[in-house]
């Protein structure tokens, strides 16, 4: 009898104080990986890049609470090497936080080339709970 194998997803993203990944987590019905951690180390770093390679869905949410744009280089390499695992959803609002006119436009050039490049673009948190549900196994 052959084992059948859960199917993770990897919620990488903005953090920065984010609450997306508590409003999709308890809706979940496949397993998934949060990569924040208390203590951000090479052994966090390592157990990140293990879930990048290995897990189903590579979930890439961009927010505007985001400070830093390595979530972004991640996004667009990983819709390069594994297209037809990445899932990109970027949200103009988080909490009081907005991206202007000028950063949207910039993100939705962003979208485009993610989307070129095989990925699943998805426009809010509930799609894309929905498509991990029903693409889960």
């Amino acid at each position: 009898m052959s084992e059948t194998r859960k199917c993770n997803v990897f919620l990488g993203g903005t953090c920065n104080g984010s609450t997306w990944r508590d409003k999709i987590i308890p809706k979940l019905t496949i397993d998934y990986f949060n990569p924040v951690v208390e203590d951000w180390n090479e052994e966090a770093y390592n157990n990140e890049l293990k879930h990048r390679k290995e897990d189903d869905f590579l979930l890439y949410v961009i927010t505007p609470k985001m400070t830093g744009v390595y979530a972004i280089a991640e996004l667009i390499d990983d819709s390069n090497k594994c297209p037809e695992r990445v899932i990109v959803c970027i949200l103009r609002e988080d909490d009081d936080s907005r991206f202007d006119d000028i950063q949207w436009k910039s993100l939705s050039k962003v979208i485009v080339m993610a989307s070129k490049n095989g990925a699943i673009t998805l426009g809010g948190l509930e799609e894309v709970i929905t498509y991990l549900n029903a693409h889960g196994k």
